[in-house]
C-alpha cells in the first residue's frame, strides 16, 4: 500500500468518526435526538380513540389553540379551520389509512403523518392570511387534490 493511500484513508476514517463524535455529543448534551416517547393509536380504531373521535378546533388557552385532526384518502378532517392572529395552534395529527404529508405553505411546518402513530406540532401564525395546507407524500391517485386551508384572522 502507497503513502498516499495510507494517508487518505487515514484521514478518511478520521472525519468519519470526528462527524460520529460530533452528532453523538449534540444528541446528548443538546437533545436534538429522534423523538422516543411516540404515541402510537390503532389506526382501525381513529374514530374511536380519543381526541380523534372529536376532531377540530379548540381553545385551550389565551390565544391558544389545539387542533386534532385525522388525515385520510384525499382529505384532512376537520376541513378549513379558522383562528385569530397571534393565536399558538398545537396541531395532534393522525392518519387513518396510508401515509400523508402536512405542509402548511409559508410557515416551517412540514410533517410526515403514519396511521398509527400520532404526530404533534406547533406553530404561531403572527400574519394574518390564508395559509395553504398541502400533503406532500404520495398518497393514491388523487393525492394532488388533498388539500385545505388555514384562515388567520
Amino acid at each position: 500500500m502507497h503513502l498516499d493511500e495510507k494517508i487518505w484513508l487515514t484521514l478518511s476514517f478520521g472525519l468519519i468518526i470526528g462527524f460520529m463524535l460530533i452528532t453523538g455529543y449534540q444528541a446528548y448534551a443538546f437533545g436534538m435526538g429522534p423523538p422516543s416517547h411516540k404515541e402510537t393509536i390503532d389506526p382501525q380504531k381513529v374514530d374511536e380513540t380519543a381526541p380523534f373521535d372529536n376532531p377540530g378546533v379548540r381553545k385551550i388557552g389565551e390565544n391558544e389553540y389545539e387542533v386534532v385532526m385525522t388525515l385520510q384518502i384525499f382529505s384532512f378532517t376537520p376541513a378549513d379551520i379558522e383562528i385569530p392572529e397571534g393565536a399558538t395552534v398545537h396541531f395532534i395529527l393522525t392518519s387513518k389509512d396510508v401515509v400523508h404529508g402536512f405542509q402548511i405553505a409559508d410557515t416551517n411546518v412540514n410533517a410526515m403523518v403514519m396511521p398509527g402513530h400520532v404526530q404533534k406540532i406547533t406553530q404561531k401564525f403572527d400574519k394574518p392570511g390564508s395559509y395553504l395546507v398541502l400533503c406532500n407524500e404520495y398518497c393514491g391517485a388523487g393525492h394532488q387534490v388533498m388539500s385545505t386551508t388555514i384562515t388567520v384572522n
